[in-house]
This record gives C-alpha cells, sequence and structure tokens, in this order.
C-alpha cells in the first residue's frame, strides 16, 4: 500500500488547487442530486457554482463540507482526502462554510457569537479558570481573543452592533457576522453559500469588498450564488451545474456566451 493510499495525504505542489472534486455522486432514495460531478477551484480565486433550482449546488457544497456523506467519489482539501471526515473535522483543517441563512445564535450579542468560534479555549476548563497560576495564562487567551475580535468588527463594519443581540440585525449585517465569524477560524478557503441573499445594494456592496480584500491576502472562495451579476462581475472561474453534474465550466465571458448553458439555465439573464 501506497503512502498515500495509507494516510489520504497527496502532500500538493504548492501552487496547486486547495479543493479537487473527482466523480461525485449522491443520490436520496431514487433520486440522484450529484451525478458524477468533478471540479477543481484554483488557489486564491473566487470561483462561482451556478445552476438552476434542483442543479445540486447545495448537495455538492454539502458533500464537500461533510454535512452529507457521498455515495461515491472523493474530495480532496489540500492533498487531504476529506470525503469522510465530519463538518468539524473538515473545519479544522481550513475549509470553512456559511449558509444560505446565517447560523448565528440571536440571543447572543454579535460580541459572545465571534468569541464561539475560537475553539478549545482555556476558559473553558473549569480548574484552569481557577487555579492562580494558569488563570493568569486564561486571561491573557481572553485578551487576545477579543482583540482579534474587534479587529475583525472593524473590518466588516459592525464594531458598532457589538452588544446588539444578534437576532436584531438585519438579514445582511447578519451575512457579515456569519462571515467575520468564520474568518476568525482561520480558514484557508471559505465556501459561501448564497452570501447575497436578502442582502441590500449598500451591504452588499460591503460584503463583495471585503471578499476581494480577503481574495487579495490569499484567501480562496467558493460561492454558490443566483445573482449573475455578482457572479459575473467577481468571480474568475464560473462553474455551471444541471441535473447533478457539470454542464461547463470557464471564465465568465466563456460562460456567458456558452449555448448550453444559455438553454440550460440563463436565458435572457447573459
Amino acid at each position: 500500500m501506497s503512502e498515500t493510499e495509507a494516510t489520504g495525504v497527496e502532500n500538493p505542489e504548492e501552487g496547486a488547487a486547495p479543493l479537487e472534486v473527482s466523480n461525485l455522486r449522491k443520490t436520496f432514495g431514487g433520486v440522484v442530486a450529484v451525478d458524477d460531478t468533478s471540479f477543481s477551484v484554483e488557489r486564491g480565486s473566487i470561483t462561482g457554482l451556478i445552476g438552476p433550482n434542483g442543479a445540486g449546488k447545495s448537495t455538492t457544497f454539502n458533500c464537500i463540507t461533510g454535512v452529507h456523506t457521498p455515495d461515491s467519489g472523493r474530495v480532496v482539501f489540500e492533498g487531504e482526502a476529506i470525503t469522510n471526515l465530519n463538518p468539524n473535522q473538515i473545519a479544522g483543517k481550513g475549509l470553512v462554510r456559511t449558509f444560505q441563512i446565517a447560523r448565528e445564535l440571536s440571543e447572543m450579542t454579535v460580541l459572545e457569537n465571534m468569541l464561539l468560534a475560537f475553539e478549545n479555549q482555556q476558559g473553558e476548563d473549569l480548574w484552569r479558570s481557577v487555579t492562580p497560576g494558569l488563570r493568569k495564562r486564561v486571561i491573557e487567551e481572553e485578551r487576545a481573543f477579543l482583540e482579534r475580535v474587534w479587529e475583525t468588527l472593524e473590518l466588516f463594519e459592525i464594531d458598532h452592533l457589538a452588544h446588539e443581540q444578534a437576532g436584531n440585525l438585519s438579514g445582511g449585517q447578519r451575512k457579515l457576522l456569519e462571515l467575520s465569524r468564520a474568518l476568525l477560524t482561520d480558514p484557508e478557503m471559505l465556501l459561501l453559500d448564497e452570501p447575497m441573499a436578502g442582502v441590500n445594494p449598500s451591504l452588499e456592496k460591503k460584503l463583495l469588498e471585503r471578499i476581494h480584500e480577503l481574495k487579495a491576502q490569499g484567501y480562496t472562495f467558493l460561492l454558490v450564488e443566483h445573482d449573475m451579476d455578482v457572479i459575473m462581475e467577481n468571480c474568475e472561474h464560473v462553474i455551471v451545474m444541471h441535473q447533478g453534474r457539470v454542464l461547463s465550466e470557464g471564465p465568465p465571458a466563456a460562460i456567458q456566451a456558452d449555448e448550453q448553458v444559455i438553454e440550460a439555465y440563463l436565458g435572457g439573464e447573459v
């Protein structure tokens, strides 16, 4: 057995695609939701995943991030097969997703929601919290966490909402909160599910600005989005799904001119 077969780690070359999806298939009863789907996402890119309702986009996202286990196929992230890992394990590898409907804890403040992004906090251990020698470390860690939270809130321009209950935020503000919270997990790549849904034009512009700023810092994005203007104006590469399969992929201009895509999805929008 080779080392790759034994460990699932493939030692990717620098610059290699961080995410590779190969021959992915997922069925629910007799319904084939994802049918032999393969694609890769270029490092440091904003890649769009589009298609009509029922095309298999959300199921593909769920298979990549461990919400669903595919019937067959393979998902490789940074050279490691992650196909059978759970969502927490996958997030721990640096592949983090947001959801179409933001999943904040509505009765907690924005600040409290942000602090939940940090796992294995020393302050969660009662013994460490009350032991004099260790208590100092807990306080220093909490101070460092708070500093990072405030910096991130300022980056997304929602620091003025820090003490507001998350349930009182608008849809767009919740999306900003979810993306900023995801950023605190130190991801290598972010999968965004309908990031602009329910977002007003002002907040949409702000959200897109932040995504491009993060891309410039080296982050990689794969996003599902129904707004074709958002996809065509902000993505370098677009993957089109139809009936569970990849119908076409390429730069936005090529997708807009693809007769198969026009017939299957875009219609008069191009």
